[in-house]
Parts: structure tokens; C-alpha cells; sequence
């Protein structure tokens, strides 16, 4: 069967997009990583599959699979290269584009091609919301690790977030400190860590090691997590740049209880088929 798709990127956090409207395609978990694979695949960070939604009140819904095969939760920057898509591909001709993921309903603003927002909904901050195996909501939680103790923020962008706040992104170890804390037991999903260096009340710079990807060049829900942590102790300011490997996220944040908005670029690479 040859399978038409579409490769795209969000500052370098890559993503292969495959239209499954009409259900033609059984995507079990081998199939994501054979089409994830950089060497015998196609290659990405996350697989990104388009359906009907079956909300009169959404246009689509939106299917993240990290390279593992696993399910994300959600993705900011896959959601801003669907937006791109959807209007390059005529699929709507919106400016406003609603959609399903898992775990929320995000909202799309295209504002050009080039000038894509998103409001990435509330986070969430309860530990079963996370989740995170702990009996009461702290603004910092003592993580034990295999020889050492590390002070993290916790929180949801529609997946778990741990937030460690370094010295100098550099030189964090995200390897490392990522992969101890995929297989902490605190976190029974597992999740996603970022590592975050305070510029200024206004930029910061962030390193994230995902679920079931490793470290990517950007992560947009990485990037949103950061800028929550940081205003939520009061570090940051309400508008924030984001520096990421390969570029910029602008997020905004107005406090507990108010939504996340992300802007920032989405790419189109090039379109293909592949056989499977």
C-alpha cells in the first residue's frame, strides 16, 4: 500500500503527516516507528495523523505518536504545522481552526502562513492531572533520583511536564537527568523534561528530552510548561521569548486559570508516498 504524506517542522521539531480522513490506514505502533526511522523510514520526531472529528463542535482531530510508537498527548509545534497544512492542502479555508487531541480542544489563528497562533488551553497543575504520585499539589516537588535529590515544577500541557530551572542550558545534563526521570516511578506516564535557563524577566532558553523521542530541537508544549513554571514563581513576565536550538517561540500567559498561547513558525519540507 503506498501512503502519501507530508514532512514538515516547527524550528526543527520534526514531523511526518499522514491524512487518515477516510480511515484507510491502520496505524499500529511497528508502522509509526518503521515511518519515524531516520535510516530505513522516512524519519521524525513525531508522526502526526489527521481524522474526522466526531464533535460537531471541533473541524478535525489531531493524532500525535512520538517515534516510539507511543501515543503524545498533544504537541505544540505539530499543532502549528497542521494549521499551515490544513490551509496549504485546502482542507479548510478557516482562520480559525478548531481540533481534538487526546487530552484537549486546541484552537489554531492563522494569521498568514507565516504568523500561526495557538491557544494551547489551560494547564493543569493537580498531581493526578499530571499525573504525578503525590498526595498534594507543591510548587516544587523533591524528585529522587539514582543518587540524588532534584527540586522540580510539575504540570500538564495536555502531557507531563518536570521543569528544572539550570545555570547555563549548555551544560545541563538532559540526557542524563531525562532518562532517570522517564523511569521514575513518580511519574507513572513517564515525561517530559525540560531544562530552563532565565535570561531575563522576558527570555529564556529551554532544552527538552521528550517521551518516547529523546531530546528534540524544539517542543512547543516544552516551551509553554517552562514560561508557566517560571511566571508561576514569579520569574518571568507575561510575555516571553523562548529560545530553542534552531529559533524562537513567543508564549503568553496570564496567570492560574487562563489559557496558553504559542506563536511561532511551521515549515513545509516536502511532500512524498512511501510503501508500507
Amino acid at each position: 500500500m503506498k501512503v502519501e504524506f507530508t514532512k514538515m517542522h516547527g524550528l526543527g521539531n520534526d514531523f511526518v503527516i499522514i491524512d487518515n480522513m477516510l480511515e484507510q490506514i491502520k496505524l499500529e505502533p511497528e508502522l509509526i516507528r518503521f515511518l519515524a526511522d531516520r535510516h530505513t523510514g522516512i524519519g521524525c520526531d513525531q508522526v502526526v495523523v489527521l481524522k474526522k472529528s466526531t464533535n460537531e463542535l471541533v473541524d478535525f482531530m489531531f493524532r500525535f505518536y512520538n517515534s516510539d510508537g507511543s501515543i503524545a498527548g498533544q504537541c505544540g509545534n505539530g499543532v502549528r504545522c497542521m494549521g499551515k497544512y490544513l490551509i496549504e492542502k485546502g482542507k479548510t479555508d478557516k482562520k480559525v481552526i478548531t481540533a481534538e487531541t487526546v487530552n484537549n480542544i486546541v484552537t489554531i489563528h492563522i494569521d498568514g502562513l507565516d504568523a500561526i497562533r495557538v491557544n494551547m488551553g489551560s494547564p493543569k497543575f493537580e498531581p493526578e492531572d499530571i499525573p504525578l504520585l503525590y498526595d498534594e499539589r507543591r510548587s516544587q516537588y523533591d524528585i529522587e533520583l539514582s543518587n540524588e535529590v532534584i527540586k522540580v515544577s510539575s504540570l500538564s500541557m495536555g502531557n507531563p511536564h518536570a521543569v528544572i530551572f539550570v545555570d547555563d542550558i549548555e551544560t545541563a545534563r538532559v540526557e542524563d537527568l531525562g532518562h532517570q526521570f522517564q523511569k521514575n516511578p513518580k511519574y507513572p506516564d513517564s515525561v517530559n523534561v525540560g531544562f530552563v535557563q532565565i535570561l531575563d524577566r522576558k527570555h529564556i532558553k529551554v532544552r527538552v528530552y521528550e517521551r518516547g523521542a529523546g531530546e528534540t530541537l524544539a517542543c512547543g508544549t516544552g516551551a509553554c510548561a517552562a514560561v508557566v513554571a517560571g511566571i508561576m514563581d514569579n520569574r518571568l513576565d507575561n510575555e516571553i521569548v523562548v529560545g530553542v536550538k534552531r529559533g524562537n517561540l513567543v508564549i503568553n500567559w496570564n496567570g492560574e486559570g487562563s489559557e496558553v498561547w504559542m506563536a511561532g513558525p511551521a515549515t513545509t519540507v516536502y511532500d512524498g508516498s512511501i510503501n508500507i
